[in-house]
């Protein structure tokens, strides 16, 4: 695919002014945020799930969110897990300046390890990871447990600036992406997709087996 190419899919669907303002917030605060297509693709699961619940790892400064949000049913609650609290009252703007009900957007302050496992089992439609890239394989393991027979889990920086498919780097963040995928793809109880999308967005569908019910 030549660069044009790449450009023009990425930005395929268009950003508004909401979603403009929340990335100037994100260069103000030296927050790296999802790309449009990144972004875009994240709509179009959260419509084709139709999903009432989502969990975000990464609230950032609410690109991811706002995108997810758009997607999701009328009635869906988003629960944002980040570390720092002031990117959530950013994100807030940007939700508030959306028109978003508050109710939607459930925002909690904390390391994501210790948030998610004080979440429901088996309730939530999709988990979107944008978190501390070292412990991917740990938000793996807590989002299936979170995800409903069906659902669906997402990682961001899923190719890592070109560096998941050169075997020749092996720093730690690189490692533990590149391992993810394998344990993702030899998962029989996964349905995979690796997305050429921003840095990559890797996606996996939890297949329902009807013994579990």
């Amino acid at each position: 695919m030549t660069p044009a190419s790449w450009a023009y899919a990425e930005n395929f669907v268009a950003e508004d002014d909401v979603l403009a303002a929340a990335r100037a917030r994100a260069e103000e605060v030296g927050v790296v945020p999802i790309s449009p297509g990144v972004g875009s693709a994240l709509r179009f699961l959260a419509s084709v799930l139709d999903a009432r619940a989502v969990v975000e790892i990464g609230t950032g400064t609410g690109i991811s969110g706002l995108w997810l949000l758009r997607g999701m049913r009328s009635d869906g609650v988003l629960t944002t897990v980040d570390v720092e609290a002031e990117h959530q009252r950013l994100a807030k703007e940007g939700f508030a300046e959306d028109g978003i009900p508050a109710q939607r957007a459930r925002t909690i302050a904390g390391p994501a390890l210790d948030v998610l496992p004080r979440l429901t089992d088996g309730h939530y439609d999709l988990v979107f990871c944008d978190g501390d890239k070292r412990e991917y394989a740990d938000y793996l393991a807590e989002a299936l447990r979170l995800l409903r027979p069906g659902g669906v889990v997402c990682f961001d920086n899923a190719l890592w600036h070109d560096r998941v498919a050169d075997p020749a780097q092996r720093d730690e963040e690189t490692v533990v992406i590149r391992e993810l995928g394998r344990a993702i793809a030899e998962n029989e109880a996964l349905v995979p997709v690796l997305l050429p999308v921003g840095d990559g967005l890797l996606a996996a569908k939890k297949v329902w087996h009807p013994e579990e019910g």
